[in-house]
C-alpha cells in the first residue's frame, strides 16, 4: 500500500507518535480501526475530525499509476 501525504503531516505525525510512544505504523493502523469501527458515519463523527479538517488541503486527487510510476516516483522523491 502506498499512502502521500504532504511532509508537514508526516512531521507531526512523527512527533505525535514519538510522544506517545508508538510507531508511525501503528498509530496510522489505529486511526484506521477507528475509522472502521463501524462507531462513526462520517469524518464530523470522528474524534479527529477537527485536525482532519486542518489538515486537509481541499479535495483529495486520486491518481492511478502503475507499479513503475509508483516506483519512479519514490526513487525521484529519495534524491
Amino acid at each position: 500500500m502506498t499512502l502521500h501525504f504532504n511532509s508537514d503531516v508526516i512531521e507531526q505525525a512523527k512527533e505525535f507518535a514519538a510522544k506517545n510512544n508508538i510507531s508511525l505504523s501503528r498509530l496510522t493502523e489505529f486511526l484506521f480501526r477507528k475509522i472502521t469501527s463501524g462507531e462513526y458515519k462520517t469524518l464530523e463523527d470522528l474524534p479527529v475530525s477537527d485536525w482532519v479538517m486542518q489538515v486537509a488541503e481541499g479535495k483529495a486527487e486520486y491518481k492511478r499509476r502503475t507499479s513503475k510510476e509508483m516506483k519512479e516516483e519514490f526513487y525521484k522523491s529519495r534524491k
